[in-house]
């Protein structure tokens, strides 16, 4: 009796234990970032399990130049996270696909109210005006200096967007930095990243928008006397100057030459994560300075790494959990404040003295509400930085610029018209 009380004790007990661990949800996230960044997932994931036992966290890394390849690989397996990681310019084209879920109702209140209007606007899709991803932060381009060079010419340091450099005050300083010893190019532009990220259209569309033209007309959505007008033909043949008199650090000299050995370059048109390394490696030799108005204003970029949930969980509800606890996690955002990370989230920006009035960033953050454009939130997005990213090779490998720029421009056309305009964005309903 005594036996089969134990034995009946012991299954249940077992039973009770397979119960358990079946009951156990999972929430598949996947993501990209450098080993630092995955290394901080790891580590807020086990505390998310901590916290909520009954919980298991599956991460799923992709590189970051293949991120998108990987997607839609899930996408064509059906195997799609409960979470996914996307630059934000993407979220029109995954919303309007069928990928995403709104998020408003999942999300934390407190963690809503928190977010700032940029964070807002790219979390947002611009048809039915409802939140899809959400991040701690968002992102800008910033022009960096070398103090001593800059007081060898002397160039003055500009302290506030209203005050940033002409076209014609930056080139000059450009053309005095060629001439300056110790200086091997002028200027970084990052051209070390290659043409398979997002870096060119995030960082160099800017400088055609500031200079009065843009990557499509956003009324009409059509590219061809647009891209290719005359406005974006001498924007782009400017840059193309820049490279034919090696003023640019060529992409195969990689990506830290602001701050490398020697300091061989003088400038960097760099986004705000470059901050840390160059401060680390120059101390009070770097400025932060706004990036140039190369026409009647100004322009920057804006739009990051964001987060959101994909209509294939079954557990939208705890998906939102993990994000909210995520964006709240203080370690988390430890890890982020020391990759000088730029804030997305009100409260997040207070625990960021760098990004204050008179931190050294503070510029990148007055840049946000004065001169930030968005990248184009139109479905056809993947083709219209596909494009650009293309044309800008052949511009800089001394291609025609016209002829780049109206081949990219029909390109962008074909695949909106290919796609019947992509409704409602042809406003049809």
């Amino acid at each position: 009796m005594g036996k089969r009380l134990l034995l009946a004790t012991t299954a249940a007990a077992l039973l009770a234990f397979a119960a358990g661990a079946q009951a156990k949800t999972v929430i598949k996230m996947m993501h990209q970032g450098d080993p630092g960044w995955v290394a901080a997932y790891g580590d807020l994931a086990k505390r998310f399990e901590e916290a909520n036992p009954d919980v298991d966290i599956e991460l799923i890394y992709a590189p970051h130049d293949a991120y998108n390849e990987k997607f839609s690989a899930a996408v064509m397996a059906k195997q799609l996270p409960d979470i996914m990681e996307l630059d934000a310019p993407f979220l029109a084209n995954y919303v309007w696909s069928g990928y995403l879920s709104p998020i408003k109702d999942v999300i934390d209140a407190d963690v809503l109210s928190d977010m700032t209007e940029s964070n807002i606007a790219q979390g947002t899709y611009v048809i039915d005006k409802q939140l899809y991803g959400i991040g701690l932060t968002d992102s800008s381009v910033v022009l960096y200096g070398n103090r001593k060079y800059l007081e060898k010419i002397g160039a003055r340091i500009p302290k506030s967007v209203d005050d940033a450099w002409t076209r014609e005050e930056f080139e000059a300083n450009l053309e005095k930095l060629s001439k300056l010893d110790g200086v091997k190019w002028p200027i970084d532009t990052f051209r070390g990243y290659g043409i398979k990220t997002e870096w060119i259209t995030y960082a160099y569309s800017p400088i055609l928008q500031s200079s009065g033209c843009d990557l499509i007309d956003r009324k009409s959505w059509k590219s061809e006397g647009t891209l290719d007008s005359q406005a974006c033909v001498d924007a782009m043949t400017m840059m193309q100057t820049w490279v034919n008199k090696g003023w640019i650090v060529p992409q195969s000299a990689g990506t830290n030459q602001f701050y490398a050995e020697g300091h061989p370059a003088a400038l960097a048109f760099g986004g705000h994560w470059f901050y840390a390394e160059a401060a680390a490696a120059m101390k009070d030799d770097v400025v932060v300075m706004p990036l140039p108005k190369f026409g009647a204003k100004g322009a920057s970029p804006d739009g990051t790494w964001i987060w959101g949930i994909t209509t294939a969980s079954k557990h939208p509800d705890i998906a939102g959990k993990f994000i909210s606890f995520m964006l709240k996690d203080k370690a988390y955002r430890d890890y982020a404040k020391s990759q000088s990370a730029y804030p997305g989230l009100k409260s997040f920006a207070a625990e960021s003295p760098l990004y204050a009035a008179g931190g050294p960033l503070a510029v990148a953050f007055e840049q946000a509400s004065k001169t930030a454009i968005p990248r184009p939130p139109h479905p056809a997005y993947p083709a219209i930085t596909a494009a650009y990213m293309q044309a800008v090779d052949k511009i800089f490998n001394k291609g025609d610029v016209k002829s780049a720029l109206s081949e990219a421009a029909q390109k962008i056309d074909e695949d909106i018209t290919d796609n019947d305009g992509y409704p409602p964005f042809n406003g049809a309903q």
